[in-house]
């Protein structure tokens, strides 16, 4: 709160003072007495206001201070009316109370949409669970039965999988600490895996895929896999129609392991490059080709901020795209290793 600000604030009161003081003025001339008995009563009048607006003045702005200092220090600042400073001001005291019953009524909406939002996660898992039986009867089915047929049944049952493991993975993912579990995770071994769970989809596609992947890394094997899947599907999707391949491999730096998935499919333009990460969003290739729900990367990346993972891409536009996963390495589980 400034000087300015506050003299506005208080400008009736000053102008009512200043009619006062006229109007005192003209009384006592009237009354006889001299003008300058008048003069000394308007300036004692004078300072004696100054006085008293610079202690309030100083005492409002101490208060106001103390107020910012409380929200600064809050994390959920909608609980400000239960640590505002105390004040015998009954202006300020009814305000504290105004406020702090708004504050009620904010929280336990909150805890509602709070108490809904998990309802329909519970809801959306419990879901999940169920129609992967189906999905996984359907995989069996094909395996079982090999021919031309289930080789194209497989691979579209493979796609509704990934929708349905999206659904989960969105679901869980503002709360990836309650699912995880770091341990030191073969690489090679999860990429395999991913390969493994698409080879149906990628060889209709045409697409040879290898992994050349020695290194191990201390994280989540389930979550890695998972963005695997999602860079392998996307990798596929926009892939060459003629002698395409996908290619994963992993390269030891001093302070970490890159994991990058690398094809030689259409690219992505130059302008769309660094919007590729953003939720929703498709860009020129996902409206040409296949329909695109621009949510596989924004996971990946969602994901990957999550367990401490930097992601990044690199593309040519009709060269390719490469993804880049970065595992950063501790000096601990580096001596340690040693």
């Amino acid at each position: 709160m400034s000087v300015t600000e506050f003299i506005k604030d208080k400008i009736l009161l000053i102008f009512l003072h200043m009619g006062c003081m006229v109007l005192l003025a003209a009384f006592l001339r009237l009354t006889g007495y001299q003008r300058d008995y008048c003069s000394l009563i308007l300036i004692c009048w004078c300072l004696i206001l100054a006085v008293w607006l610079s202690v309030q003045f100083f005492l409002r702005r101490e208060y106001f201070r103390k107020m910012e200092a409380v929200m600064d220090r809050l994390d959920q600042r909608y609980l400000l009316g239960e640590l505002m400073p105390q004040s015998f001001r009954l202006e300020d005291q009814l305000y504290r109370a105004l406020i702090r019953s708004s504050n009620k009524a904010v929280i336990e909406r909150l805890r509602h949409m709070e108490d809904e939002q998990r309802e329909y996660r519970e809801y959306m898992e419990s879901w999940v669970h169920e129609v992967k039986a189906p999905i996984t009867g359907i995989a069996l089915y094909c395996e079982n039965h090999r021919d031309a047929g289930s080789r194209y049944i497989a691979a579209e049952n493979r796609k509704i999988e990934n929708y349905v493991e999206m659904v989960l993975y969105y679901a869980r993912s503002d709360e990836v600490y309650k699912d995880y579990m770091i341990a030191e995770t073969d690489l090679q071994e999860t990429a395999e895996e991913a390969l493994m769970k698409n080879k149906y989809y990628l060889i209709r596609r045409g697409i040879r895929a290898e992994a050349d992947c020695p290194d191990q890394v201390f994280t989540d094997k389930k979550w890695i896999e998972f963005i695997l899947n999602q860079l392998l599907l996307n990798s596929a999707k926009y892939s060459r129609e003629k002698n395409a391949y996908i290619k994963i491999s992993t390269e030891r730096l001093e302070r970490g392991v890159l994991l990058k998935v690398k094809d030689n499919g259409i690219g992505i333009p130059g302008e769309e490059l660094s919007r590729i990460f953003e939720k929703g969003f498709t860009g020129t290739n996902g409206r040409d080709t296949e329909r695109s729900t621009g949510m596989g990367l924004y996971l990946c990346r969602k994901l990957c901020g999550k367990l401490g993972i930097g992601i990044r891409a690199v593309s040519r536009e009709g060269e390719g795209t490469e993804v880049i996963l970065e595992f950063p390495v501790s000096s601990h589980f580096s001596g340690f290793r040693s």
